[in-house]
C-alpha cells in the first residue's frame, strides 16, 4: 500500500467531492506525487514482478506500473506451485493496449534471458550444462537455457561418432563456440572441452615420442591409404604399405574400426605433430623366411597380386613377390599384353630366373615350363623350305606381317611375297591381325631363330604364262581405273594391272581417254622380273615408227644385244642399218612361232579362272 503524502490536505476534499476545492497547481503535485510512488518501465524489456493473483486463465503481476500485468497461465506450467507473492521475470510486450491494459510475457522473458546467458557463456568462454533433446543430420540438438543449439557430429569428440543415437535424452557438458543472430543459430561443442583435457596429455606423448617406440592404439578412422591410429590424445598415420609384408588393396581387409593395435614410430614431426607409424615392422621380414633351397632355375609356386602392362607379380610368401616379365609368359617374339596370359588370382607354378636376397628381388619365368619350340629335334624338318603351313596373324608392319605358326614359333612373310598379281604397299590391304594364313616356308634359319614364309608361293608364277599371253604387240580389251602425272593405270584380263604413257591414251578423234573407259591396247613392252607390261591405246590405229619397233625389240630382250652376229659391230650399228621391211617379216615369223604357245597359255589361264570363281 502506497504511503499517505506529508502535506496532504483532507480538509480539501471534505463535503465537497474528491478534488472538487483543488487548483491546477495543486492537481500537478498531487499527479506528481503519485507517480513518485511508481516505478518507470520500458517496452522489450525484462523486469522483475510480484504474483497477485493466480487463476487457471491467468495471473496478475505486479510490476510497479500504474496498473498491473496479465500474463496467460499456461506460460508457467513449469511452476505448478507458484502463488501470491512469488518473484518471477517478466517481458513488457506493451505498457498500454487497446483496452488499456499492460501486457507481460513469461515465455519472451526466458527467451531474452537465455539469449543474454548465451551470449555471455561465448564471451566468458564458460561452461555450460545442456540437454540432448533429439537427433538431427550432421549432429544433435541440445537444449540450452531453453534455446535449442546445433552440436556437429565433429564437435562431440576427438574421434570419430558413428552412433549419435546413444546421446539422446543425456545431460551433455558444451560450451557456445558461434552465435548467428540473424538466424537465431547457437552452435556448440563438447569437443573442446576434451581437447582442452587432452592437450596435457598430448604434449606429454609428443615430448617422450622417439623412433623405434612400441605404442598401443585405437583406430578411429579408416581410408583407403592408410589408417589413423589414436594413441591417446595424439593421432599417427599407419599407411596401408606399414600395415603387412603382403599385398592388400584396403586396411579392412585386415583391421577394422576400434581395434586395439600394437603399432612402432617409424617417423615423427613434432612441429607439424605428424606421426608416421608400422605394424608390419614388428614381425620379421618375409624373405627370411624364404627356403634355403630357393634357387635360380628351382621353381616355385604362387599367386598373381598383380598384373602391369610389363609383367605380373607373382606372391610365393605374404611379402615375398617375384616378377614375371612379358617376355618370359611365351616363348613367341612378338610381345603382348600380359592380361592375355594371366589375370589377378591365378594360382601358378614359375621358374626363378634371377635371385637377390640382399635386393629382396627375384625374376621368374613360366614359359621354361615348356620345351624352348626352337631346340626340338624335329624342328628342321618341321619346317623345312618347301613345307606347307597355315598361321595366325600377329602384327604388321611395313614391310611385311608376322606369322606365328605354334606358340614361340614365328616367321615373316615379306610384302613382295603376298600375291603374285597385286602391287600391295602395306599388308593391311591383304590381311589383318587375327586372320589364317597359308603359307611355304621360303627360308629357314634356326641358329639365328628366323623363318622367311611366303603367300604367294603357294601357286605358280603367272607371270610366266602371262609371257606369252601378252607378247609384245598383242592386243588386249584395258580399262583405265586411274591416272596420275605420267601414266595411266589399266586393268588388264586375268586380274593384272598395266601402264600407260599418258601420251598412248590418245584416241583416233584425238580426244584422250579418261578413267573408266574400256579400249583396246597394245603391248609394247613386258617385264617379267619386275611384273611391268606398258601398253599403247594409239598403237592401235597408227603404225608403229622405227624408233618404236627398235625400243620394243630392245624390251622384249633386253640382255641380248645381237653381239653373236658380229663380235666387232656394234648393236648400235646393227639398229641403223635395220630397214622396216625386214623387221616387219622378223615380226611375223615370231608371231606364226608364238602363235601355238600362246594359245595353250591362255587356255590355262581361262582355266585357272574358272577354277577360282568355283
Amino acid at each position: 500500500m502506497s504511503k499517505q503524502p506529508k502535506d496532504f490536505d483532507w480538509d480539501l476534499v471534505e463535503g465537497k467531492g474528491f478534488g472538487g476545492n483543488y487548483t491546477t497547481e495543486q492537481k500537478e503535485k498531487m499527479e506528481a506525487a503519485i507517480e513518485a510512488t511508481l516505478n518507470s518501465v520500458t517496452e522489450k524489456e525484462v523486469v522483475k514482478g510480484i504474483v497477485v493473483s493466480k487463476t487457471d486463465r491467468e495471473v496478475i503481476i505486479n510490476i510497479g506500473f500504474k496498473s498491473d500485468g496479465l500474463v496467460s497461465a499456461s506460460e508457467f506450467r513449469d511452476m505448478p506451485d507458484l502463488k501470491a507473492g512469488d518473484e518471477v521475470e517478466v517481458y513488457i510486450e506493451n505498457q498500454e493496449d487497446a483496452n488499456g491494459q499492460l501486457t507481460l510475457s513469461r515465455k519472451l522473458a526466458k527467451v531474452m534471458g537465455a539469449w543474454t546467458n548465451i551470449e555471455k557463456a561465448l564471451e566468458e568462454d564458460t561452461i555450460i550444462n545442456g540437454f540432448v533433446k533429439r537427433r538431427t543430420k550432421g549432429g544433435l540438438i541440445v537444449d540450452i537455457f531453453g534455446i535449442e543449439a546445433f552440436l556437429p557430429g565433429s564437435q562431440i569428440d576427438v574421434k570419430p561418432i558413428r552412433d549419435f543415437d546413444i546421446f539422446v535424452g543425456k545431460n551433455m557438458e558444451v560450451k557456445v563456440v558461434k552465435i548467428n543472430h540473424t538466424n537465431d543459430n547457437v552452435v556448440v561443442s563438447h569437443k573442446v572441452l576434451i581437447e582442452k583435457d587432452l592437450e596435457a596429455q598430448r604434449q606429454t606423448i609428443l615430448t617422450n615420442l622417439d623412433k623405434g617406440q612400441v605404442l598401443e592404439g585405437v583406430i578411429k578412422n579408416m581410408t583407403n591409404f592408410g589408417v589413423f591410429i589414436d594413441l591417446g590424445g595424439v593421432d599417427g598415420l599407419l599407411h596401408i604399405t606399414d600395415i603387412s609384408w603382403g599385398r592388400i588393396n584396403h586396411p579392412q581387409e585386415v583391421l577394422k574400426l576400434d581395434q586395439k593395435i600394437q603399432v612402432v614410430v617409424l617417423d615423427f614431426d613434432e612441429n607439424k605433430k605428424r606421426i608416421s607409424l608400422g605394424m608390419k615392422q614388428l614381425q620379421a621380414h618375409p624373405w627370411e623366411a624364404l627356403a634355403a633351397g630357393t634357387e635360380v632355375g628351382s621353381k616355385v609356386k604362387g599367386k598373381i597380386v598383380n598384373v602391369a602392362d610389363y609383367g605380373a607379380f607373382l606372391e610365393v610368401l605374404p611379402g615375398v613377390e617375384g616378377l614375371i616379365h612379358v617376355s618370359e609368359m611365351s616363348w613367341s617374339q612378338h610381345l603382348r599384353n600380359p592380361q592375355d596370359f594371366l589375370k589377378v588370382g591365378d594360382e601358378m607354378e614359375a621358374v626363378v630366373l634371377t635371385l637377390d636376397r640382399s635386393e629382396r628381388k627375384m625374376s621368374l619365368g613360366i614359359k621354361q615350363l615348356t620345351e624352348d619350340p626352337w631346340t626340338k629335334t624335329d624342328l628342321l624338318a618341321k619346317y623345312a623350305i618347301g613345307t606347307k603351313h597355315k598361321g595366325t596373324v600377329r602384327n604388321l608392319t611395313n614391310f611385311g606381317l608376322f606369322l606365328e605358326l605354334e606358340e614361340g614359333i614365328d616367321g615373316l612373310v615379306h610384302v613382295s611375297d603376298l600375291s603374285w598379281t597385286k602391287k600391295i604397299k602395306h599388308p593391311s590391304e591383304f590381311v589383318k591381325v587375327g586372320d589364317s594364313l597359308d603359307v611355304i616356308v621360303i627360308e629357314l634359319d634356326a641358329d639365328n631363330r628366323r623363318l622367311a614364309l611366303g603367300h604367294k608361293q603357294l601357286e605358280e608364277n603367272p607371270w610366266d604364262t602371262f609371257e606369252s599371253v601378252f607378247t609384245l604387240g598383242s592386243t588386249h580389251k584395258s580399262t583405265i581405273i586411274s591416272k596420275n602425272e605420267k601414266f595411266g593405270v589399266l586393268e588388264l584380263p586375268y586380274g593384272i594391272e598395266g601402264l600407260a604413257p599418258l601420251k598412248q591414251l590418245t584416241k583416233a578423234d584425238e580426244t584422250v581417254a579418261e578413267v573408266g573407259e574400256a579400249l583396246d591396247f597394245v603391248v609394247t613392252e613386258f617385264h617379267k622380273e619386275e611384273r611391268k607390261i606398258i601398253l599403247s591405246h594409239t598403237r592401235t590405229f597408227t603404225a608403229a615408227t622405227a624408233e618404236e619397233v627398235a625400243a620394243d625389240a630392245a624390251a622384249a630382250k633386253p640382255e641380248k644385244k645381237k653381239a653373236a652376229k658380229s663380235a666387232d659391230k656394234p648393236a648400235n650399228v646393227t639398229a641403223e642399218k635395220s630397214t622396216m621391211g625386214d623387221i616387219g617379216a622378223l615380226s611375223a615369223l615370231k608371231e606364226q612361232m608364238e602363235g601355238a604357245e600362246r594359245e595353250q597359255a591362255i587356255k590355262k589361264l581361262e582355266k585357272k579362272s574358272s577354277k577360282k570363281a568355283e
